[in-house]
């Protein structure tokens, strides 16, 4: 017997594997608290990890892992994972600028087999290691555990077809923590489950289903018809038979907090020798109770008291979402034809209130990004004006659909896409940093960068009043809105942006909108003219060439990657045009920038105002005043 806590004893597995069912309920109570201590002060996920405490510590009796994959669907999930393989002493640094992750990371542990951090990636991601070490002719198991809203992803069912294809023993595990089941249709779909699952089954069902095949001239048929018959007989019992027809055994529901009985069934499936879901029902938030009351409040939660739990704060700012939100409901009441598609992501990007006052109007299509963009396009060529609002990251899945499905019809969708630039903690998978890259070279398309809440609402009239609409993109970040200067209200003129300083000094500093703060406390130091870009796409060429002629250095400031950014666009424009200027061009580096505040993040890449003011003086020998 342990002494508790019990957790101070579990150094690896063989730790693990050596408790009794009752330590286990012990251990499975010392987590959860150390999650709500740890989330109550980071920030971080919370009900996700705490429902599938139970099912993490199973999986790691039952496999051994590194040897054994063990896949986390998007990763938010992973808290437990992390605390039982080695990481508990560092848990406290969880999400803080160079300590531990809130998602795997194959560089923090060889227990994080791949990095996650985006929905519906880990059957392929399973199925790619299982193969690889199959091939390698190595006998090990690969485990896929995926939520049921990760299987609003495309991408998951085109991994479960190629699985039931490859017919591989591939183990995913459905964390279903949404579904009821009544007792008596769960409880014998369980108990035939369990069954289906001993080898003495599998065996037998083999041999049969050989014999049958084998008989003369009627094997097939009585083979083909047996199955159907099997098949309608699952119907009437199983959850759901969709998995069975792909070609996968199917267990289930089975309750997630029971870890003997996932113990049970874990080490069943592990013997199959062809791909199984295992359905497990767990409730979010399981062991604190503010969150099993409101699972969607504290999914995704910053720093909280864990007596007093999340209390809203007073507004005593605009955020940009909040702004984007405010502006297009102004607008939506005036004009039927706007509509508005979300991914999952409903109070994320601010639509609550549109859904509320416009439901009939409001789509949220589930974890499905590239859906939402053709769907959007669909609404378009119908007469609509869709908006599209999706995190920066989160829409890098939908290129194709901009691409072949908006852009090239000169369709009026509006991307609203939000958390555009860094973002605070949740580390390199969720940085919205490649947008402008992504999407500058595509033709007809329009980005906009908004300084202010001001300025983004000149951006919705100028998107309005365009007699031949095309596609826009409006990148904001997750950011309070300044107070802009007049300047940044006023009208916008098709490719060009604003002075928000101008009194011909020798350096002028050109920003996209999200480095307003920034670029203003960069030039107050410089004493530098100060350029807000707008338009980082269309450019009226001549207008930008001709500003440059005006001054001995132009510093090009953006919020994003500095590899096919607006920066090294005008530089090449500078050069084709014999512009008389040093031009200088401050990004992100070509890296994947981790995680921190997005203070720190700024600073740390040389994008916060002292280092921009800096750069600047080195480069240019333009002395500091």
């Amino acid at each position: 017997m342990y002494t508790y806590p019990i957790l101070e004893h579990i150094h690896n597995r063989d730790d693990l594997k050596t408790l009794n069912y009752d330590e286990i309920k012990q251990l499975a109570s010392e987590i959860r608290t150390i999650i709500v201590r740890t989330v109550a002060k980071n920030g971080g996920h919370l009900a996700s990890n705490l429902g599938v405490v139970e099912l993490s510590i199973a999986l790691h009796r039952i496999f051994n892992s590194p040897e054994d994959a063990i896949v986390w669907d998007v990763g938010h999930q992973c808290y437990t994972h992390k605390i039982l393989t080695g990481r508990y002493t560092a848990f406290s640094t969880l999400r803080t600028k160079g300590g531990l992750s809130g998602f795997p990371k194959r560089k923090e542990s060889v227990h994080d087999v791949f990095d996650t951090g985006h929905a519906s990636t880990s059957v392929s991601a399973a199925l790619g290691l299982l193969a690889g070490t199959q091939l390698s002719g190595k006998n090990r198991h690969a485990v896929a555990v995926i939520g049921d809203g990760a299987l609003t992803g495309g991408l998951a069912y085109e991994a479960l077809s190629h699985a039931g294809q490859l017919a591989l023993p591939l183990i995913v595990i459905l964390n279903d923590n949404k579904m009821s089941i009544s007792p008596n249709v769960g409880g014998l779909s369980k108990y035939l489950s369990r069954l289906s699952m001993k080898s003495h089954y599998q065996f037998l069902r083999r041999i049969f289903d050989s014999t049958i095949r084998n008989i003369p001239v009627i094997g097939k048929y009585c083979f083909a018809l047996l199955s159907r018959i099997k098949r309608a007989i699952k119907a009437m019992f199983y959850t759901d038979n969709f998995f069975v027809d792909l070609g996968f055994e199917y267990v289930g529901p089975i309750d997630g907090h029971n870890t003997k009985g996932l113990e049970q069934v874990l080490y069943d499936v592990r013997k199959l020798d062809h791909p199984v879901v295992v359905h497990v029902l767990t409730q979010k938030g399981k062991g604190y109770s503010l969150a099993e009351d409101d699972p969607g409040t504290y999914h995704g939660v910053g720093a909280f008291s864990v007596d007093g739990g999340v209390v809203a704060q007073p507004q005593k700012a605009l955020f940009f979402t909040d702004a984007f939100s405010q502006i297009l409901l102004s607008y939506a009441k005036n004009d039927e034809r706007i509509l508005v598609i979300t991914a999952a992501m409903e109070k994320g990007t601010g639509l609550s209130a549109f859904h509320k006052v416009f439901p009939e109007r409001f789509f949220d299509v589930g974890i499905a990004e590239e859906h939402a963009v053709t769907f959007a396009a669909g609404l378009a060529a119908s007469g609509k004006r869709p908006v599209v609002a999706l995190y920066s990251t989160f829409i890098q899945r939908s290129v194709d659909q901009v691409i072949h499905d908006v852009a090239l019809q000169a369709l009026p969708v509006i991307f609203a896409v939000d958390r555009a630039g860094f973002v605070s903690d949740d580390g390199e998978t969720h940085q919205g940093l490649f947008d402008i890259a992504l999407f500058r070279p595509i033709p007809s398309l329009t980005i906009l960068a908004p300084a202010g809440a001001f300025e983004l609402e000149c951006m919705f009239q100028w998107i309005f009043s365009q007699a031949e609409p095309g596609p826009v993109v409006i990148r904001y970040p997750k950011a309070l809105c300044p107070d802009t200067v007049p300047a940044c209200s006023q009208a916008l003129e098709r490719g060009r942006g604003v002075f928000v300083r101008e009194h011909n000094a020798p350096v002028c500093i050109a920003f996209t909108g999200s480095l307003y703060q920034q670029a203003v406390d960069a030039s107050a130091r410089l004493n530098a003219d100060l350029y807000n870009i707008r338009f980082i796409k269309p450019v009226d060429e001549e207008y930008l060439a001709a500003l440059m002629n005006r001054y001995t250095s132009v510093v090009f400031i953006e919020e994003g990657m500095k590899a096919g950014g607006f920066g090294e666009y005008a530089a090449e424009l500078a050069l084709r045009r014999h512009c008389s200027a040093r031009i200088i061009v401050l990004g992100v580096q070509d890296d994947y920038r981790g995680q921190g505040r997005r203070e720190e993040l700024l600073a740390s890449n040389g994008l916060d105002g002292p280092s921009i003011a800096h750069a600047v003086s080195e480069l240019t020998e333009y002395s500091l005043p």
